[in-house]
């Protein structure tokens, strides 16, 4: 294998392969329109598609496709080859700069929310030029972004690219106004840490739920889970080392930045964790990687589970999503410096930041709405359903001083000694971690902890940046008829007074906080029923809409999709319930109840004393099994109730209530009976076989 160095990024048409295969004043060109903004002009485009295309072709691809992420969680492709017909039946290698720019996918084929129709089924994918093509199964993946014909935003991409511009732009505003004369730029980068599970693939196919539901809608849990927090960090096993190395080596072909990875807290469940990046970059990176990570995994016998909460008792998957801004220069806004106090401009983002959460907190509530991650927040080191922000002791201690025009005594700073001489001693952080925060300050970034492990980060980050954006802006507004640093050092403690009840550096999942954060104001939606509707509120279609970011249409698509693919996941989830506990699991339990009363007749039968625990076991059984059966009925008079609710608000909220607590039922019953039927009869693999096969 050669170095690293040498084949990361060798499916990528990066600037590297550019210069060799493009002109130069076309390589140029590129190099302005990226560090610009400025879209391609017809002859850049021209030169780019020819490049492309024998770059391609030299690496082995004969397909080419517009790479995009719609509504759906995952990317779609479509695969055209680089064929044309010559006379004589001979064909030619051709691609056009038409096909670079512009793709015609089925718009009507996709969610839309209602935006588009059967008989309006035209859409376009346009070439993103600021994230680089690559070659993926001998294909080559041009990553794009997705409207409808009428031009509608049908993706998860183009509202990331808007943001970006958009708090770029109000961040240079505040910059120039702070006496930053040199930055020309403002990034918004982010770093996406996924979680996911490996289970042994031969079992995986045994199991229905997790064939059609991504997680195990029936199991009771193992004699060990992960009480003895010996798997977190523990040495890797052989098949999962290996697997992680051939992953590795996949992405960093792709030019995903893959760095860290170790086990997670759960007994099979680990985590990757990238190079930060630009955000919309480092958003393709990340759906790359899910794809990546399904199909190593079935090269090792595996299977990866990306659902939020594959397994009942132990830890959840999450993506912690670390956002933070950066200067062109490298210089990253968000990082306080050795006197924090003093770093005005950091103080003065930050308290955008606490702002733009306190304000917008519904609005990423539903970033992190799904039906698998309401199963995972708030608890096992998810955060709770309440939009909190952690920033530590310092940082609090600054803003609390600015606020009521105190003198702030700096941190002194302490040097950890580990107690033994050959050992180095090393600077303590002023902060300890909070784990438990929805949103909490980690030293020069805001960590995310929302997100559910199988979501797309993309609409994470355009509610971060369209609301940090829109926070800048009026600063900026205020500081351009202000001058000097009192009024900086004012805009700061207002800020925070107005807003710090968004900040809480406790622990989260107590039931102290849910009161306190209740006499607080703060929004407690606890489910995807209960959150998505609050999309449509006022303020978030002003927000949106006023700023470029999603029309008022947009926005009512984007909650018609949240709801209807909440109530879609549920009814599957159901329906494969009903079928695993009818055709599995009752006619295995009635089997075993038969057996031991035909035991228990036998021993009557040859006179032989009385047994009482078969016979007692076999009532247990009974029992549960018209439970069971019962169960069974309530949930299919649930879901057949559900059919009649027109609106989507409404029908959602009746799975939250009605169904899911029949189907919760439903596994109890089925959860008991695992426990008590012979291991023989039991036609699943059960959790210690899953969680501990890999």
């Amino acid at each position: 294998m050669p170095a690293l160095t040498e084949y990361f990024g060798q499916a990528v048409f990066n600037e590297e392969a550019m210069r060799q295969w493009l002109p130069e004043e076309a390589f140029a060109a590129y190099q302005r329109i990226v560090e610009e903004g400025q879209g391609p002009d017809s002859a850049l485009a021209e030169a780019m598609a020819n490049a492309m295309k024998d770059w391609a072709l030299a690496h082995g691809a004969t397909h080419f496709t517009h790479w995009f992420q719609p509504m759906t969680g995952v990317t779609a492709e479509k695969h055209d080859a680089f064929l044309a017909p010559l006379d004589g039946g001979a064909v030619m290698a051709e691609f056009s700069a038409k096909e670079l720019i512009k793709g015609e996918p089925d718009a009507s084929s996709f969610p839309s929310g209602g935006l588009r129709a059967t008989f309006e089924a035209r859409g376009y994918t346009a070439w993103d030029p600021t994230s680089y093509a690559f070659i993926k199964d001998g294909c080559l993946c041009i990553p794009s972004v997705f409207c409808a014909y009428s031009g509608e935003v049908l993706d998860e991409k183009t509202p990331l690219l808007r943001s970006m511009d958009f708090v770029e732009e109000q961040a240079l505003r505040v910059l120039r106004l702070c006496g930053d004369t040199e930055a020309k730029r403002v990034i918004a980068n982010l770093g996406p840490e996924q979680e996911y599970f490996l289970v042994d693939r031969a079992l995986f196919e045994q199991r229905p739920d997790l064939r059609f539901a991504g997680r195990t809608l029936f199991g009771a849990r193992p004699p060990k889970g992960q009480e003895m927090d010996d798997h977190y960090f523990g040495a890797m096993r052989p098949r999962v080392t290996a697997f992680m190395k051939e992953l590795d080596e996949e992405l960093w072909k792709l030019g995903v930045y893959a760095r860290t990875e170790h086990n997670e807290a759960a007994p099979a469940q680990h985590e990757l964790a990238p190079v930060f990046g630009t955000a919309n970059v480092a958003t393709d990176h990340n759906q790359l990687t899910m794809e990546v990570m399904k199909k190593v995994a079935e090269r090792h016998g595996m299977v990866c589970l990306l659902h939020e909460k594959p397994f009942e008792g132990v830890n959840g998957s999450g993506k912690h999503n670390n956002w933070s801004l950066s200067t062109d220069s490298g210089k990253n806004i968000f990082k306080p410096g050795k006197k924090p106090a003093e770093n005005k401009v950091f103080l003065l983002f930050l308290a955008a930041v606490i702002r733009a959460v306190d304000e917008y907190q519904e609005m990423l509530r539903i970033t992190a709405a799904s039906a698998g991650n309401d199963h995972r927040l708030g608890a096992n080191e998810a955060p709770p359903a309440i939009v909190s922000m952690f920033l530590g002791d310092e940082l609090t201690d600054i803003l609390e001083a600015m606020e009521h025009g105190t003198a702030y005594v700096p941190y002194e700073r302490v040097t950890m000694e580990t107690g033994a001489h050959a050992l180095p001693t090393f600077r303590k952080d002023t902060t300890d971690r909070n784990r438990t925060s929805p949103l909490a300050f980690t030293g020069n970034k805001f960590e995310f902890r929302m997100p559910g492990a199988a979501m797309s980060v993309a609409s994470a980050n355009t509610v971060l940046n369209t609301a940090v954006g829109e926070v800048l802006a009026s600063f900026a507004e205020e500081l351009e008829k202000t001058d000097g640093q009192e009024a900086i050092d004012s805009l700061i403690a207002k800020t925070y007074a107005a807003h710090k009840r968004i900040v809480f550096n406790g622990n989260s999942y107590t039931e102290e906080w849910k009161q306190e954060a209740a006499r607080r104001g703060l929004a407690n939606l606890t489910t995807t029923a209960q959150a998505v509707p609050h999309m449509l509120d006022e303020k978030n279609l002003l927000l949106f809409g006023r700023h470029g970011i999603l029309t008022p249409a947009e926005m009512h698509s984007r909650c018609e999709i949240l709801l209807e693919n909440y109530c879609k996941v549920l009814n599957i989830e159901a329906l494969t319930m009903v079928d695993m506990a009818r055709q599995m699991i009752f006619p295995a339990v009635e089997r075993y109840q038969t057996e031991l009363c035909q035991g228990v007749l036998k021993r009557r039968q040859a006179g032989l004393p009385e047994a009482k625990a078969p016979a007692l076991l076999a009532d247990r059984l009974g029992n549960l099994a018209d439970e069971l059966w019962q169960g069974i009925e309530r949930l299919e008079k649930a879901l057949a109730e559900s059919v009649s609710i027109a609106d989507l608000s409404e029908r959602a909220l009746f799975f939250d209530k009605r169904v899911v607590s029949a189907m919760k039922d439903l596994r109890a019953a089925g959860d008991e009976l695992e426990k008590i039927t012979d291991h023989a009869y039991w036609p699943l693999p059960t959790y210690a076989q899953l969680l501990y096969s890999v």
